[in-house]
């Protein structure tokens, strides 16, 4: 079977398969399931067994029904005697062009064990630097949640009470007091309003961050906050040298490699400067060079040793290298970043309370003081 043959085979499964299936939201597949798929197909393709008995034994041991059909549909494809890659084009939103195309390299170089394995490293790599992220940022984002359920508390249910004996005390009430009489009496009696206001807000900002310029402009504003600037050239730094380093060790040339890579980063400016200086190498320029013009998104060390791998030819090391040292920095600006986070959550927190409390007590002990005399 001829390559177009191959390509019009897969269109015709794509048609087959489960429009819910091809949806990432629906039919994705986890972390853990796509790092188990390449690391299990890896070690049976270095055992010696074919692929379609293989990818057979995967969908029968999986436990989820949704990765079980698309492995029934990938296997009818190879059946039908598509190359694996060509079969999961068709889930190309839920397996990402750095998997199909690491699959893609490995098929026709004959590396395919060895990039599956590779593939699952570099996905578990991923994984990792995720699950960091969000377990240094769970503890700040429970006194945030924390702080707002105190707050309405407060103004919903403990203030209404005490409002009526305020009124009756017939004494002038602190600025501090009345305050949070307007807020509570604004909130109780516009609430619906307050909700449908905070939904259309987020549901509006939403909207702008999927518009290209202004998600571009925003992402750009967030590179000149300093310590959070840090922070996101790290993250980039990371998944850049992580998926391209990974690219280049499977086999991809670097001009395709670094489209692919530009292609799998979230944030629109690294990915554009990324795709810039795609075009550029492909005309006989080296990375390191247009990396240089760009210091203000990649950090020196990063940019010396990209000409160091350019000119020892082991640009896939040195990118493997920058990976895990700037995953390990961006660990400790993490950390760094919760640290700074909980007191200063705390601290508001408890200038809310002292604020609602004070608002209370003080009006009470006016008129104890007015009695006493």
């Amino acid at each position: 079977m001829n390559n177009g043959e191959k390509v019009e085979s897969a269109t015709r499964l794509n048609r087959k398969s489960s429009f819910w299936d091809r949806l990432p939201i629906f039919g994705g597949l986890s972390a853990d399931e796509k790092i188990i798929f390449a690391r299990h197909l890896s070690i049976m393709s270095n055992s010696g067994m074919d692929l379609l008995t293989s990818l057979e034994m995967l969908r029968e041991q999986t436990t989820s029904k949704r990765f079980g059909r698309i492995l029934k549909n990938v296997i009818a494809g190879i059946s039908e005697g598509q190359f694996l890659s060509i079969s999961l084009e068709q889930y190309r939103d839920i397996f990402g062009d750095l998997f199909i195309n690491i699959v893609r390299v490995g098929e026709a170089s004959g590396t395919f064990s060895e990039n599956l394995l590779y593939l699952a490293e570099e996905l578990k790599k991923k994984k990792e630097l995720r699950r960091k992220i969000r377990s240094a940022l769970i503890y700040p984002i429970i006194i945030l949640i924390t702080t707002f359920g105190i707050t309405g508390v407060l103004t919903f249910i403990v203030f209404p009470k005490i409002l009526p004996i305020f009124r009756s005390l017939n004494v002038p009430l602190p600025l501090l007091t009345r305050s949070m009489i307007a807020a509570s009496e604004f909130l109780l009696n516009y609430y619906l309003l307050v909700a449908l206001g905070a939904i259309i807000l987020i549901f509006g900002l939403w909207f702008l961050l999927r518009i290209k310029i202004v998600r571009f402009y925003f992402n750009y504003f967030l590179l000149k906050i300093p310590f959070l600037a840090n922070m996101i050239k790290s993250a980039n730094v990371v998944n850049l040298s992580m998926t391209l380093g990974t690219l280049l060790r499977g086999g991809i040339k670097i001009v395709e490699a670094l489209k692919i890579t530009a292609d799998t980063l979230v944030n629109p400016i690294y990915r554009e400067e990324l795709n810039r200086i795609a075009d550029r190498v492909s005309n006989g320029e080296s990375m390191s060079v247009n990396l240089i013009n760009k210091a203000r998104y990649f950090p020196p060390i990063f940019i010396q040793m990209i000409r160091v791998g350019e000119n020892t030819g082991n640009l896939d090391k040195s990118l493997i290298y920058l990976a895990e040292f700037y995953e390990s920095d961006l660990d400790e600006k993490t950390k760094t970043l919760s640290s700074i986070l909980e007191p200063l959550l705390l601290l508001i927190m408890g200038v809310i309370v002292a604020f609602v409390a004070l608002s209370i007590i003080t009006p009470i002990y006016q008129v104890t003081q007015t009695l006493g005399r």
